[in-house]
């Protein structure tokens, strides 16, 4: 059985350290508040426990190191557990910087690791299923796809919209697209902290042609969590505030009739909603870096996928920037 340490024992550490406990064998928990050590040592009495992340990377009974801290620590953490030959799962986004993301790529690979970065929504059955209706061709080509990612609060003055929110679109969309933008284009204002934007939109544009668009903000009067994919023969809305409406297929799109010349009208077919499993994403994530450490997938895909979510980020930020 896979031996777990969880350091961050903050907001998601201990989701995270909850998933383990049942999926494999947490033996160190590692947190800088000794508050918060001795609460979850308390819950978890197999486990030791430390305040000094240095404690967990030389421990013979720890084989993976989960990293629940806040984000600028993540890299160097990240860092010393590949070459402590601990594989690693790191909360999103795994480094700042693509140069610091692209190290973290290489000391797994040269090490034969697992680098999984929490990109959650990726083993959200709901977005599953979004790219297995791509993948199937059900849509026919696909043409855009936009995130609506929207809400008032919480107000953030450590990260703007793009960070806190837009990478969780930002991996669904690279997720669902399988491709690399050639373009990343955002602008933003920071209406309520000076230097932190917190309505941000975005534009990506693909090498086949695909763009994609983000509206990302905790300025709206509306919560939203939604994905949307045009293709040339129907459509696909990803819904997550929907309780069971969560993906809805639309046989919607434009044609044009034989007879005439460039007259388009439109088609409305049949909608239908296809049945969504509700596994917990978190729970299939913790699985899925599981089978990864056991030898059950592509390590080096899950890596590299990561980095490129980091690359496309600081593509954004720069442009945000400039």
């Amino acid at each position: 059985m896979t031996r777990i340490a969880v350091a961050g024992l903050g907001y998601w550490g201990p989701n995270l350290a909850r998933n383990f406990d049942e999926l494999a064998e947490i033996t160190w928990l590692c947190d800088l508040s000794p508050e918060l050590l001795g609460k979850y040592s308390d819950r978890y009495p197999q486990t030791r426990g430390t305040t000094d992340f240095a404690d967990l990377l030389a421990q013979p009974d720890v084989d993976a190191i989960v990293i629940a801290t806040p984000v600028p620590t993540h890299y160097e953490l990240a860092k010393a557990a590949l070459e402590a030959g601990k594989h690693v799962l790191v909360e999103k986004p795994p480094a700042m910087h693509a140069d610091e993301m692209d190290e973290l790529v290489r000391l797994a690979s040269e090490n034969d690791l697992v680098l999984l970065p929490g990109h959650l929504l990726l083993y959200h059955p709901g977005v599953v299923k979004l790219k297995e209706i791509i993948d199937e061709g059900e849509l026919g080509e696909v043409l855009c796809v936009y995130g609506n990612r929207q809400n008032l609060g919480i107000v953030r003055t450590n990260e703007n919209a793009l960070w806190s929110l837009g990478v969780h679109d930002l991996s669904v969309i690279l997720y669902l697209l399988d491709e690399e933008p050639v373009e990343a284009i955002a602008h933003g204002r920071d209406f309520l902290t000076r230097g932190v934007e917190d309505v941000v939109f975005c534009y990506l544009r693909f090498p086949s042609g695909k763009i994609a668009h983000m509206h990302l903000s905790w300025l709206d009067p509306h919560k939203m969590r939604r994905i949307t994919v045009v293709g040339k023969e129907k459509m696909v809305v990803f819904d997550d505030m929907e309780l069971e409406r969560k993906v809805t297929v639309y046989e919607k799109y434009p044609w044009q009739r034989a007879e005439t010349y460039g007259e388009w009208q439109t088609r409305s077919g049949d909608i239908y909603i296809p049945k969504i499993a509700n596994d917990e994403p978190l729970r299939l994530e913790c699985q899925r870096v599981l089978a990864l450490v056991d030898g059950d997938g592509d390590r080096a895909k899950v890596a590299r996928d990561g980095a490129m979510v980091v690359r496309a980020l600081e593509q954004l930020t720069d442009s945000l920037r400039g």
